[in-house]
């Protein structure tokens, strides 16, 4: 039963589970660095840390510039990360080595040879399935947070940043160990570092696109989405490998120039989402206008990141952070209850679950409204100013 606290729709406190979820992941990331402290010097272990975190919080705000229309739960996106950081690591990095001894000792090949085939055939099917698992999870216990194929690239970008972040570590780890030494560090750090950051989470999106659409969706073409999306996974990241492995400089050109196709057409999608979640409140809002819980003033600014922005700014700038956050509380409420109205028009809730949510929502909206700031309103002064 929800709790007296209406904001209990927005699913943003954690809950038992996640929290046992993230311990086992923290555990899983300190045995995968311990392998690490135990391949190399500790100083040597800690300037690969630090070069592998360097990138992170930029790439995460990029990742969350994509998520300010409905932003989801912090929670979940810390496990995404967590998990892809920990437990996929942790575990594909134990069967790519059994997978490359098992090449070694059955196929009269090179070391160098042996690694190229267990990375262009063996790793992006034991990365992505291990990557894809969470994002199967969510489809199974947290169907209700996929709302759109942006939140499906979301949670599959914060599970790639996790995973190529403790790579990293093991990468770079290993290129100082070299006998390139520093030089060996630089191009590995450039390699992996700057040039291809998003490889991972982009190679994952392909999962995370199908997984969000299937959760939308009833009937067979649910699995097939998913198994689509998994084979595109697979194959974007073995070509990746196979092209840097085997095609030397050229071969990482078209590496980069495919990654950077299907970054463009992710963007697209995401553009079309946001599209289609204002279509959504343009379309189920008006009728809550009667409620003096929306106006037609209310709609035009949430029908547009920068209008939402100023809104913000003005409550911040009138009631500070309380201000802040009542708006910002609002505009997560209203959105929420577009998307409510499309989750019932699909029958993916029940008449009750509707109901319940929907109270909900509207007090959240209710509570919100009645702490926005009431600044005076000078003739001439432009701002946004609720109906």
């Amino acid at each position: 039963m929800p709790s007296h606290d209406p904001r209990w729709v927005f699913k943003d406190r954690p809950s038992s589970a996640l929290i046992i979820g993230l311990v086992l992941t923290g555990i899983c990331t300190l045995v995968s660095f311990s392998f690490d402290v135990l391949n190399g010097e500790p100083v040597q272990f800690f300037i690969a840390l630090a070069l592998a975190l360097a990138p992170v919080p930029l790439l995460l705000a990029a990742v969350l510039a994509l998520d300010r229309m409905e932003p989801e739960p912090r929670s979940n996106l810390i496990f995404a990360f967590a998990w892809g950081a920990g437990v996929a690591v942790l575990v594909a990095g134990v069967v790519n080595s059994l997978n490359l001894h098992y090449i070694m000792d059955t196929v009269n090949l090179s070391e160098a040879s042996a690694r190229n085939i267990a990375a262009t055939f063996g790793a992006p099917v034991v990365e992505e399935t291990m990557k894809g698992l969470v994002l199967l999870g969510m489809l199974r216990f947290r169907r209700f947070e996929l709302d759109g194929l942006t939140d499906g690239i979301i949670y599959a970008s914060m599970v790639g940043l996790g995973f190529a972040m403790s790579e990293n570590v093991s990468y770079y780890l290993a290129a100082l160990n070299s006998e390139a030494g520093g030089v060996g560090l630089a191009v590995t750090v450039v390699l992996r570092g700057i040039l291809s950051p998003f490889a991972h989470p982009l190679f994952t999106s392909m999962i995370g696109v199908a997984v969000a659409f299937a959760a939308q969706r009833h009937g067979p073409e649910r699995t097939f989405s998913i198994m689509a999306g998994w084979s595109g996974a697979m194959i974007l990241h073995g070509l990746w490998n196979g092209l840097v492995s085997y095609g030397g400089f050229p071969g990482l050109v078209v590496a980069y120039l495919v990654l950077m196709v299907v970054l463009v057409v992710l963007i697209g999608v995401v553009v079309r989402d946001r599209r289609r979640i204002v279509a959504l409140i343009q379309l189920y809002l008006p009728p809550y206008e009667p409620t003096k819980l929306v106006t037609r003033d209310d709609i035009h600014m949430l029908s547009a990141l920068p209008r939402r922005r100023h809104a913000r700014q003005w409550a911040r700038m009138y009631g500070g952070r309380k201000g802040l956050r009542a708006m910002s509380d609002y505009q997560l409420a209203a959105t929420e209850l577009g998307l409510l109205h499309e989750r019932a028009a699909r029958r993916m809730v029940d008449e009750q679950t509707f109901h319940e949510e929907q109270r909900a929502l509207l007090e959240c909206m209710s509570t919100a409204r009645a702490e926005f700031p009431v600044p005076p309103a000078p003739a001439g002064t432009a701002g946004y100013a609720p109906g």
